[in-house]
């Protein structure tokens, strides 16, 4: 195993990344609560619900077209415009929250704005990878760490700043961090090179023909989209319903900063042990993430509780990182950000489904129910992607 020394990941423009992707990493783990706590209050959870429902429209139904343009503009001119976007969007929000109560429907169009920024700048965060780390596993996993450090300590202060200051002042605080990051997109010197545009449909149509052939990709994430029915979309709302009612909403806080901690561990976990087969070496770790719905369903003491989604934190975080450094490592730089924007899609599409559906379904055969059902799906969905020779075979770059 050839482990590669810090000074070839933190490159000049390595760095610069790392940094603006930190810091609006933060300011996204912090949105949430701003949303929740700051919309609750005037329009109720059909507002909450509405808002962010406008947000995954937007991210979910456009993404693909932000692959293209990545192809056409490059992914760091449309990352950086994706940002910009996002800083006029939150900043309108906080003003409004600022000067008086912002309207309904203003927090909807700004909603679906910023989930367009979103859906233009996540193609590119493949892309980029390759062009500025040498090692593109470590950027992974430096990243998935700054992500779990983010998700674990971003709420809570997002929670202080809105008990002291209003929510309009989380909105402020998240349209600077993706001032930085557009700063730190525009400072990096990485010259990457544009695809000739044709026509929208063709370049869609190429980008769907490169997702198709591979095998090892459109079998994920079809398994993906059935867990976001079945295990990731219900496990969120109704998993803490179960949790909550057992045990108080303070358990459900525990359980979620074990997640955060585990996420942490599995991340540096991935920035060490690097599997001759990747997805394989994923899957298998992916096991431990059915502890999270296991224990729920069984409605376990809390220190099981706890334990059960730290497990499935450091699943969640290797998977991650073993799936990012194969598209990005198996997948020609050409296609990569419309390959991606498809796998993306694909992955997150499902999600609202199993989010709205969950609690209906667990009011009719009860949440721990549902909860059960997601694990024998999670363990059947491993199942399958174990059987798959392209999946299980799949070898890293540079591995014989």
């Amino acid at each position: 195993m050839v482990v590669l020394s810090p000074a070839r990941l933190w490159s000049r423009d390595f760095s610069l990344y790392f940094v603006g992707r930190a810091v609006a990493l933060m300011g996204d783990a912090m949105l949430p609560v701003a949303v929740t706590l700051g919309v609750l209050g005037i329009y109720g959870p059909v507002g909450v619900g509405v808002v962010l429902a406008a947000w995954m429209a937007a991210f979910g139904g456009l993404v693909l077209f932000g692959g293209v343009l990545a192809d056409w503009f490059t992914a760091r001119r449309m990352m950086i415009f994706a940002d910009v976007l996002r800083v006029v969007t939150q900043m309108t929000i906080a003003i409004t929250f600022f000067t008086g109560t912002p309207a309904l429907w203003l927090l909807i169009v700004m909603s679906f704005l910023s989930g367009l920024g979103a859906a233009l700048f996540q193609p590119g965060v493949n892309s980029m990878i390759p062009q500025i780390a040498a090692d593109p596993q470590r950027a992974n996993a430096t990243l998935r760490v700054a992500d779990a450090v983010a998700r674990l300590i971003g709420p809570g202060i997002a929670g202080a700043i809105v008990l002291l200051g209003g929510p309009g002042v989380v909105y402020a605080i998240n349209a600077g961090t993706f001032l930085v990051s557009a700063l730190c997109l525009l400072a990096m010197r990485v010259r990457l090179t544009k695809t000739e545009a044709t026509s929208l449909i063709s370049d869609l149509r190429e980008g769907w023909a490169e997702f198709r052939s591979r095998t090892w990709m459109w079998s994920v994430i079809l398994v993906w989209a059935v867990y976001g029915i079945v295990l990731f979309g219900p496990m969120w709302p109704v998993g803490a319903q179960v949790i909550s009612e057992a045990h108080g909403d303070a358990a459900y806080v525990l359980a979620i900063t074990g997640e955060g901690l585990g996420s942490i561990l599995g991340g540096l976990v991935a920035m060490r042990y690097r599997p001759a087969r990747p997805l394989f070496s994923g899957a298998v770790a992916m096991i431990a993430f059915m502890a999270m719905p296991l224990v729920v369903a069984l409605a376990a003491p809390i220190p099981v509780i706890v334990t059960g989604y730290t497990l499935a934190g450091a699943a969640w975080a290797f998977w991650s990182v073993m799936w990012a450094t194969s598209v990005q490592t198996q997948v020609p730089g050409e296609v990569l950000n419309r390959v991606t924007a498809y796998e993306v899609a694909g992955s997150v599409l499902s999600i609202p489904i199993g989010q709205s559906l969950g609690p209906i379904v667990g009011e009719a055969i009860g949440a721990q129910t549902v909860v059960l059902i997601g694990f024998f799906a999670g363990l059947a969905g491993i199942g399958v992607l174990l059987s798959i020779r392209p999946v299980r075979n799949l070898r890293a770059v540079g591995r014989i």
